[in-house]
């Protein structure tokens, strides 16, 4: 009897979410888009006028000033979210490598962010492979000795190992005690690739730097039969500043306090203009906006469009919305937040509940009719270090797009000095507006979401599931006892 209750009532739920059709307003969403799309003009504008988006810096303040007005002239009651946090930018950087302490030659390097403030420090290298856990067995090798470590996985690794975020490599080796860390950028032309090493968001204790490919290898060869020696000297700026989160909402007409969040990071890394990481999020986000506002689009549930501010240096701003969203009891009210970062062309939605299955499947459904270059991709998954990982941590359903590819092999150019505009493909960012407006669309407007915040229990064996414990306990953010 309950296994036909059971099957009932599946059945009951499939009726109902399939009786979810939008495709008068995914149509509708479609043309506006497709002929009044503001975003990729929008982005050209804002790297030629604005530059970087550092957060805390003059370039930081224009940003959430123009995302600010523009949001403003799409017709929202916009507002600033306003936070102070602990800011990181570089001043002066020097690294020297040699095989005698005495002979050291400079090689093109940049300093990683929340490095020491100032640090001068000398010492032999040690090679220690992918900088995991298992490559330090012989932890006495590195203290007080310069780490070089590779920034993703090296080739000729055993299959199926995992890396970690360079915040977390290098937690790893201030943990055994090495005074400084190299890291090889996996990306052939020299390019070097910026980016914290803090997985708090504050100071380390030691330098850590980026260093070209091919310097890197050429290093790791010569490691093999003589000591290499190296000098990382550099000055940086950290202290606290004020930053802003900008937020604009649609008010939900049945459902006003439940909320859908949609949200990508507005700042960016300094050594180049961000348009890929994260102006093509960004903005996508902020032509959304516009699209509900140009259709005059009503919702049940609450939308609220969020640029923020300090994703780069740790979540800052996201975070920032959850503390206050928790100092006024209004945390519940979050029942879906939808993530855009450095997302491009999507060919389907993910989440990080499978629940969410049937709902997504059903409205790709509906957008393959509209468009059969959208492939009705469904992702189920957790992963870190992007905005919505404050909310997923709390148990808040996530999600986004799924089975894009970055436009021009822009892959390779992620937080370095080439991530400019001209790597921008407009149709492909346009793809990013028409499909997340609709699914923000359908999230805001379906009756029944199959999915709430998760208990603490089911939380903590969902991470645990999605291999996200190591990470977590390297960052200090695992909250649960052994």
């Amino acid at each position: 009897m309950k296994i036909l209750l059971s099957l009932f009532l599946a059945g009951l739920a499939t009726t109902v979410y399939a009786q979810d059709n939008f495709n008068t307003a995914f149509s509708n969403i479609n043309t506006d888009v497709q002929l009044h799309s503001r975003a990729y003009g929008t982005l050209k504008s804002a790297t030629e006028t604005i530059g970087h988006r550092l957060t805390g810096s003059a370039n930081g303040a224009k940003a959430e000033e123009y995302a600010f007005n523009l949001l403003k002239s799409y017709g929202y009651d916009v507002r600033y979210q306003p936070f102070e946090v602990e800011s990181w930018s570089r001043i002066t950087n020097e690294t020297q490598i040699g095989d005698a302490a005495s002979s050291l030659r400079i090689i093109p390097s940049v300093a990683l962010a929340h490095s020491p403030v100032k640090s001068s420090v000398s010492a032999a290298l040690v090679d220690m492979g992918n900088g995991l856990e298992s490559d330090y067995q012989n932890a006495t090798q590195i203290k007080g000795k310069i780490a070089l470590v590779y920034l993703g996985i090296l080739p000729g690794s055993p299959k199926g190992t995992a890396s970690l975020h360079r915040s977390e490599k290098t937690a790893i080796a201030i943990k055994h005690g090495a005074a400084g860390i190299i890291f090889i950028n996996g990306v052939k032309g020299g390019v070097l690739l910026t980016g914290t090493a803090s997985v708090t968001g504050k100071l380390i204790t030691i330098p850590a730097v980026c260093i070209g490919l091919e310097n890197g290898m050429k290093l790791k060869e010569q490691l093999k039969s003589k000591t290499q020696y190296a000098s990382l000297k550099m000055t940086n700026f950290s202290g606290l500043i004020k930053a802003r989160n900008i937020i604009a909402t649609v008010k939900g007409d049945s459902l006003p306090k439940e909320k859908i969040l949609v949200g990508g990071h507005l700042d960016s890394w300094d050594l180049a203009t961000g348009a890929i990481d994260n102006g093509i999020g960004s903005f996508a986000v902020m032509d959304m906006a516009r699209t509900f506002k140009t259709l005059k689009l009503k919702t049940k549930r609450t939308v609220e469009f969020i640029l923020f501010m300090g994703e780069e240096q740790g979540l800052l701003g996201s975070k920032a919305y959850i503390a206050q969203a928790e100092k006024k009891h209004e945390l519940d009210e979050v029942k879906f937040m939808l993530n855009y970062d450095m997302t491009n062309d999507p060919k389907g939605f993910a989440t990080s509940r499978e629940e969410m299955k049937i709902l997504f499947k059903g409205w790709g459904d509906q957008i393959v009719k509209i468009d059969t270059g959208f492939k009705n991709v469904f992702v189920a998954g957790a992963w870190l270090h992007s905005d919505h990982q404050p909310f997923m941590l709390e148990g808040i359903p996530t999600g986004g797009g799924a089975g894009g590819e970055l436009p021009n092999h822009s892959g390779q150019f992620y937080h370095s000095d080439g991530d400019s505009f001209k790597l921008v493909d407009e149709q492909q960012l346009k793809n990013t507006v028409r499909y997340s407006a609709m699914l923000t669309y359908a999230l805001a407007n379906t009756p029944d979401l199959p999915v709430g915040k998760q208990t603490e229990d089911k939380l903590k064996a969902f991470l645990i599931k999605n291999n996200l414990e190591e990470p977590l306990k390297i960052a200090g953010e695992w909250k649960w006892k052994d």
